[in-house]
């Protein structure tokens, strides 16, 4: 009798110790492979914002989420290889930061890992990697920042207002963005006739190719320069600011990224709200949804960003009504 009521007693203690004394089971961690086309300083804040947007959805790194980080630093041809890499790690998701090409990595190495989309003004329908932005049809899902050519077309309009004597202007594209291509071959050259304009148009293809290009441009002469999105180009950013600054040309860019790098201006995406698209996209796929089901959104945020500091520097007195539209104006 003594000795059932000992186990009894040992029994209730058990029960009343509390939760963390008892075996727990592991929580799960989830991981999360980021592939991008630059270096880790370039993509520095993207990733961070986003390390933040999932935190604020109760998704801590280190503890609940861990992330492999993934960058070609420009070199094209090394997409495929690191998309390889990162299936092999047997991660959740991918996170593809820009471009068609390692995205198409990405869609080559897995057909059953989701991946999220961070815009980048690419048209996914147009690549071909989903069947439409309402029903995606596959494993990738996300953001997309292609407007058709409302946006370029903008921009166009935007750098003529700032630069009053704006008459030719080049315009660098990566022929392998569909996107790209369809803008110098369409849409830019409508918005260009309105504005009476002459376009100048240069692919970049290679790393090798931006001394020729940049040679090539400056024998034209032009007023201004606009930059298109593309996988080689975004991760070639600085290569191109610095160029723009030492040829004294007023640049325009799509992301923000390029004017606190010394471009002079930029319209695009409000990044801050994209980023919290991201982490949504992460959260409902580790809950259970299916990136086929998932319609890929457009960002309903823009913002436009002058460098006025860079204006100073290349001899450029920008109208006050220009600088009054601007979201922010770096000093």
């Amino acid at each position: 009798m003594r000795q059932e009521i000992t186990r009894r007693a040992f029994c209730s203690m058990l029960l009343a110790l509390p939760f963390p004394a008892r075996a727990q089971q592991p929580k799960k961690v989830f991981r999360l492979g980021y592939l991008s086309g630059t270096d880790p300083a370039t993509e520095s804040s993207r990733v961070e914002a986003i390390r933040l947007a999932l935190r604020e959805r109760g998704y801590i790194e280190g503890q609940n989420i861990a992330t492999e980080y993934r960058y070609s630093e420009g070199k094209l041809g090394r997409f495929a290889e690191l998309a390889a890499e990162v299936v092999r790690l047997k991660v959740d998701i991918i996170v593809v930061s820009a471009g068609v090409l390692p995205l198409r990595a990405a869609k080559n190495a897995t057909k059953t890992i989701p991946i999220v989309m961070t815009g980048q003004g690419l048209d996914p329908v147009e690549a071909g990697l989903i069947e439409s932005l309402a029903h995606p049809g596959g494993n990738i899902t996300g953001l997309t920042t292609s407007f058709g050519g409302a946006l370029v077309g903008k921009r166009l309009e935007l750098l003529k207002e700032a630069v009053v004597k704006l008459a030719r202007v080049a315009v660098l594209y990566d022929p392998v963005n569909p996107s790209a291509v369809r803008a110098v071959k369409e849409d830019l050259p409508v918005t260009a006739r309105a504005l009476k304009l002459t376009i100048q148009p240069w692919e970049v293809r290679a790393v090798d190719d931006f001394d020729r290009v940049f040679a090539a441009i400056i024998k034209r002469r032009p007023d201004g320069l606009q930059v298109l999105g593309g996988g080689l180009l975004n991760a070639n950013l600085k290569r191109i600011v610095s160029f723009a600054l030492k040829s004294r040309l007023p640049s325009i860019y799509q992301s923000k990224e390029a004017v606190e790098a010394g471009g002079l201006m930029s319209y695009g995406a409000d990044e801050a709200d994209t980023y919290r698209r991201v982490a949504y996209f992460v959260d409902r796929i580790l809950k259970g949804a299916k990136p086929a089901d998932l319609p890929v959104e457009q960002p309903m945020k823009f913002e436009f960003v002058i460098n006025l500091k860079t204006a100073n520097q290349i001899g450029l007195t920008i109208p006050q009504w220009t600088l009054q539209k601007a979201d922010k104006v770096i000093k």
